[in-house]
């Protein structure tokens, strides 16, 4: 109309994504690596859903969860190393990607969008997963030393100068509160999947506004966001 500014769509050009419970199943051989730990230390082992409920927060505040009386047992750092040592061997006996999540990773690329991975998980292991399952996606980065943990937002705003991106382009893509936590902290726009370790009533109570149902659903939340500029 005349006399009024038309404001334009928002274009996306680059998405990030967490990696365990949004591209990779990965809670099986989390749960077998604390058991594990569990055994050589004499402690409890935990369930499944235990530990659905512990990850989130990098391995070391998985064990500080897991192990009675966390840092204070005198056997936290044998049981963390033990968990560390069998997961680095059997890591990958039963992770594997996320029925759809290839074929999404494929259709962004072929769209030019740019793809990042950022984690909590050890920075080698996830560069390994990338490797291993995730080609498509340019950078890959995990836990490292001198940079704070998500839901800071280091590992976010080093993926986006890795690729060459701005922040005002950006969506992430997660499936928890400290994915909600991360993306708020960076300025993004979260797209929350419901296939991975929390439920919707969970992520609704923690924010969530943008979700997923199955990979390919991403493409169309993208598009929302980019409508509302």
């Amino acid at each position: 109309m005349k006399g009024m500014a038309v404001q334009a769509d928002k274009k996306i050009d680059t998405v990030i994504f967490d990696l365990d419970g949004t591209l990779l199943y990965t809670l099986e051989d989390l749960t077998d690596s604390v058991n594990h730990a569990m055994k050589v230390c004499n402690m409890p082992c935990r369930s499944l859903e235990e530990i659905r409920a512990f990850v989130g927060n990098g391995i070391r505040t998985l064990m500080l969860r897991v192990v009675p009386d966390g840092a204070e047992n005198p056997l936290f750092e044998k049981a963390f190393g033990a968990f560390r040592e069998y997961y680095d061997i059997h890591c990958t006996d039963k992770t594997r990607a996320y029925d759809g999540v290839q074929a999404l990773l494929h259709a962004l690329k072929e769209k030019g969008y740019a793809l990042a991975i950022v984690s909590n998980k050890v920075d080698s292991a996830v560069k390994a997963l990338r490797e291993q399952y995730f080609q498509e996606v340019a950078v890959a980065i995990g836990d490292r030393e001198g940079m704070r943990r998500k839901p800071a937002p280091d590992s976010v705003y080093l993926a986006l100068k890795e690729l060459g991106k701005e922040r005002e382009t950006a969506v992430y893509v997660g499936d928890s509160d400290v994915d909600l936590q991360t993306a708020e902290n960076s300025g993004l726009p979260c797209i929350s999947v419901l296939w991975g370790f929390r439920d919707k009533e969970f992520l609704l109570e923690h924010g969530a506004k943008l979700f997923a149902e199955a990979p390919m659903d991403v493409l169309e939340r993208i598009m929302e966001v980019e409508r509302q500029g």
